[in-house]
């Protein structure tokens, strides 16, 4: 759920540091602590050599409030095996007999499953779906926590990195809901759709597959927008927008970052942010600040976010920054740039074809707000006038920002209890 500002800055920050302590000079015949270990492996090694804490899966964070949990493994079109978790039913219904409508949940940039269950039993949306009487799943994109397998590659295989967002919506998104869709749900019964929830890139994701494929429209029954990211122009990020003018574009900057892992999930990089962020660092305002937000006047739940810092990053392509940043700099919403000539043999012209966003028919809500730095109100409106089927449910309190919309301490309030009421709407029509 971090923003990706943060992570990057804390990213650089830690690595600065472990960089200066490298480079301080030794004591005469005093051994080079870092002498034969190989930094690379071990930054790219998801057991990691270091151990701060033992791991909660999803599922010990869903089981740990007492409802029942699953994990899933899909295999979609193109050989990665993505990690799906379910609630299955709600303890406190007892309605595992009973058939439940579909929700699935889908994480942004950065994030996996394990963000969703820290806010608690009280105010966590897969919690309050599950109580609601909904047959609850959380997805994972490729390359995250879990989802690092493929039927022929492995994670060193830099053909395994070379994937952007656009194939996290059109294969992992299709995938999941297709096997959500073929999994029996009480009485032996199977949904013909599913309502979804996404969140910043959760939402990309879900407008590329429904553009793309126009036919899994028919499999969606309310879909829910927040902090939409589609065009980017007016985002606000300074540092995407100081970046993206390097990073946007297909030159040897973009080539050097293409297609490799960044800040994956592993004991070596939460060690690197742990003390660079502990309380005695000359950055821990900065880490208490920024991080974990626990001024004052807090807006965000510091114990969730205390919980979030011991699971993100969760590992992603840089691919997947890179057409950010492309979408930043071309003011379209488009697919993947190659370059001149990649493009000419991809797409059969020089410049990448736009997401075909009129062609997404479902029932949409779009929550948004003025103060988001990552989804501006511009650019929303502008998606917004494509799409047929859409519903616009703007932000009133004029400091929600761009994590407001998973961590706010009123997000209950605010978001899930409203779209636990459309989706009710759709299912006990009143009228």
């Amino acid at each position: 759920m971090l923003k990706s500002k943060i992570i990057l800055l804390a990213g650089f920050l830690a690595l600065c540091l472990w960089a200066e302590v490298r480079s301080a000079p030794l004591e005469k015949d005093q051994a080079d602590p870092f002498e034969g270990i190989d930094f690379y492996k071990l930054f790219n090694n998801p057991e990691g050599r270091l151990n701060i804490a033992s791991r909660l899966t999803t599922v010990d964070r869903i089981e740990e409030h007492g409802y029942p949990a699953e994990y899933h493994e899909v295999t979609t079109e193109d050989g990665y095996i993505i990690g799906l978790f379910r609630i299955p039913y709600s303890h406190n219904l007892q309605n595992q007999d009973e058939v439940r409508p579909i929700a699935f949940i889908q994480h942004g940039l950065f994030s996996s499953s394990d963000g969703w269950p820290n806010l608690g039993p009280n105010d966590a949306l897969p919690f309050l779906l599950s109580d609601a009487g909904y047959d609850v799943w959380l997805g994972n994109a490729r390359g995250n926590t879990y989802s690092r397998q493929h039927t022929t590659l492995f994670t060193s295989h830099p053909s395994f990195w070379r994937f952007s967002w656009h194939e996290i919506g059109y294969y992992d998104i299709a995938a999941a809901i297709d096997y959500c869709l073929s999994t029996e749900n009480g009485l032996k019964q199977k949904e013909k759709a599913i309502h979804y929830v996404g969140h910043s890139q959760g939402t990309t994701v879900f407008f590329t597959l429904m553009s793309m494929r126009p036919e899994y429209n028919d499999k969606i029954k309310t879909a829910h927008m927040l902090a939409p990211v589609t065009f980017m122009n007016h985002m606000a990020d300074w540092l995407v927008s100081t970046l993206a003018p390097y990073l946007g574009h297909h030159n040897t900057y973009s080539e050097l970052f293409c297609s490799q892992e960044f800040l994956p999930y592993n004991d070596f990089v939460l060690a690197l942010f742990f003390n660079t962020c502990r309380p005695n660092s000359v950055v821990g305002q900065f880490c208490d600040g920024i991080l974990y937000d626990g001024s004052d006047e807090s807006r965000y739940n510091t114990t969730a976010s205390a919980l979030n810092a011991q699971v993100h990053p969760a590992g992603v392509s840089t691919d997947q920054i890179l057409h950010y940043m492309q979408e930043q700099q071309s003011g379209h919403f488009r697919q993947f740039d190659f370059g001149t000539k990649k493009n000419l043999k991809y797409y059969g012209a020089d410049v990448p074809p736009d997401y075909p966003t009129e062609k997404i028919t479902c029932n949409m809500h779009l929550w948004y707000a003025d103060n988001d730095e990552m989804a501006s109100v511009e650019d929303v409106l502008r998606v917004a006038e494509t799409l047929p089927n859409k519903v616009m449910h703007h932000m009133d309190d004029p400091l929600w920002d761009h994590n407001d919309f998973a961590m706010n301490w009123e997000v209950r309030k605010y978001i899930n209890d409203p779209i636990i009421a459309i989706m009710n709407e759709y299912e006990n029509p009143t009228n």
